[in-house]
């Protein structure tokens, strides 16, 4: 079997942790390097637990070109302007990208210097990243060189609106969403947004009108098909280290059915067999979907309004880490490589 060389740049974080996770049991895969600036010298098993006994790999503080020799495909693991100087340092090189940070997600610099940093490092290369999202993108992603990974809460919340907008659905719509996020999702590093005795027991709004995923949320729901959408998006802070759930609502036209509706949803997502559209009555949980590439979607329609209009309210849930992070990476790289987007990623759930 021909084996996949893979280097992985900032390795000792969350994501990083679960990129490994699922390329260390695979046959056609031989993992190169990890590079990082933390835990030099220490092995993958030390710094991510679950990975002891497992390899021998050794961090290691070298320069990325340095990692990235011999490989065939380099995931980026690493915060936004960062991922972006270092990714200068291979565009010369013979090399495809995954770039899990939000640095080459936006074609828009407007947007990125609003949302993420005053200034990006090589602006030049916005828009020439093929968006991670195989729900959208499944045959481009397939031959890029260069991927940009899709934000959890971006994936969380245009995946459960995509089958709206391409039927033509979603033009010109007022989307109110609150969408609840578990802590892993704020990085390996303590800080005062994921310490426990704040974080348990605890809601609380973060980011009101103004997360760094809006931008995103729009331009695909626009590649989708979507006109003129106004996002109303409040974060939420939830009590759980893992699992992230988006409620999205929005106006329908007169007339328009649940069946009809929940007929849409599964005729888009037939083929993709990590994504459930749930029956009526049985509503998303994030314990079902906790240490999973999968998400559920439930579609529920409220009675008619004075004026005819229902309300469609569109739950979906999902693991930040994996569907939300590295797990949908793992997909890119497996469009990449020539299979199906969720070969080996078909673990189920953990209940409870």
């Amino acid at each position: 079997m021909k084996k996949t060389n893979v280097s992985i740049i900032g390795g000792s974080g969350y994501l990083a942790a679960e990129l490994l996770r699922h390329l260390l049991s695979r046959d056609d895969v031989e993992i190169l390097r990890v590079s990082s600036k933390d835990h030099i010298g220490k092995t993958i098993g030390e710094v991510n637990r679950s990975l002891w006994g497992c390899s021998d790999i050794v961090l290691e503080d070298i320069p990325p070109q340095e990692c990235a020799a011999g490989a065939d495909i380099v995931f980026l693991a690493m915060p936004h302007v960062i991922t972006a100087t270092v990714a200068m340092e291979l565009f010369e090189l013979d090399v495809r990208l995954i770039d899990l940070s939000g640095d080459f997600r936006l074609t828009q610099l407007s947007d990125y210097t609003k949302y993420y940093a005053d200034q990006h490092p090589c602006p030049e290369w916005l828009g020439s990243f093929v968006y991670g999202m195989p729900e959208l993108y499944a045959e481009q992603i397939a031959t890029a060189k260069y991927v940009a990974n899709p934000g959890c809460f971006a994936t969380c919340i245009a995946t459960s609106l995509l089958p709206l907008a391409n039927a033509g659905l979603m033009q010109e719509s007022a989307v109110k969403v609150v969408a609840l996020t578990g802590s892993s999702g704020s990085g390996v590093h303590p800080q005062a947004g994921n310490h426990h005795a704040l974080r348990s027991n605890n809601l609380k709004t973060y980011k009101v009108f103004n997360h760094q995923h809006t931008p995103e949320i729009l331009q695909t729901l626009s590649a989708a098909g979507a006109g003129q959408v106004k996002l109303d998006f409040v974060p939420v802070s939830a009590p759980i280290a893992r699992g992230m759930m988006s409620i999205a609502q929005l106006a329908m036209p007169a007339g328009i059915t649940e069946a009809q509706l929940r007929q849409i949803y599964e005729a888009y997502y037939d083929g993709f067999p990590l994504i459930s559209v749930l029956p009526t009555g049985m509503s998303p949980e994030v314990v079902a979907i906790k240490n999973s590439a999968r998400i559920e979607i439930g579609v529920e329609i409220s009675e008619a309004h004075s004026d005819g209009s229902k309300t469609l309210c569109v739950t979906s849930v999902l693991d930040n880490l994996i569907k939300g992070g590295a797990g949908q990476a793992i997909q890119n790289f497996n469009l990449m490589t020539g299979y199906d987007n969720s070969y080996q990623l078909d673990s189920l759930g953990m209940w409870p």
